[in-house]
């Protein structure tokens, strides 16, 4: 592990000491790689675009908007090798919010994500994603018969 200085003015300091303290990180550093972690996630164009991901899309939308429900079916149906699960909340009378937990290429995810939050009548919309790896290992659950499968490994970096 590598030692860098950075200069934060004091505003920004206070800021990332209150979040480290509110979130119980032991000392600044772990705050620190957190943050650049999740900042370079978000950010990333493409270089791991094969490499394979979960992640969250959440939207909210006006269910009044003028076909958007089809749409959206119509984009998840497109899509079914992606979306693992969905879940609907009705949030008033005109807005609904809606949680999809994703797995697939980053790449791929990320378009799909990208294409949601984009459609006429989503007001708000945030792709959340953590790189994994598919392994398939074979063992046993209880019974002695082992038999492989897949296994979804969550990567730290």
């Amino acid at each position: 592990m590598q030692r860098v200085t950075i200069s934060l003015d004091d505003e920004l300091l206070a800021e990332l000491d209150g979040f480290a303290a509110a979130r119980g990180y032991a000392n600044r550093s772990e705050a620190v790689r957190d943050l650049v972690r999740g900042g370079l996630q978000q950010l990333d164009t493409g270089n791991s675009g094969d490499r394979e991901c979960v992640a969250t899309l959440m939207y909210v939308y006006d269910h009044h908007a003028r076909e958007l429900a089809g749409r959206l079916t119509r984009h998840f149906h497109g899509h079914h090798h992606l979306a693992l699960a969905t879940m609907h909340v009705h949030l008033d009378h005109d807005s609904c919010l809606e949680l999809a937990v994703l797995r697939g290429p980053a790449a791929e995810v990320r378009a799909f994500g990208e294409q949601v939050i984009a459609e006429r009548g989503v007001i708000h919309g945030r792709l959340m994603s953590v790189p994994a790896q598919l392994s398939t290992e074979k063992h046993t659950h209880g019974t002695t018969e082992a038999h492989p499968h897949a296994h979804l490994r969550i990567r730290d970096h």
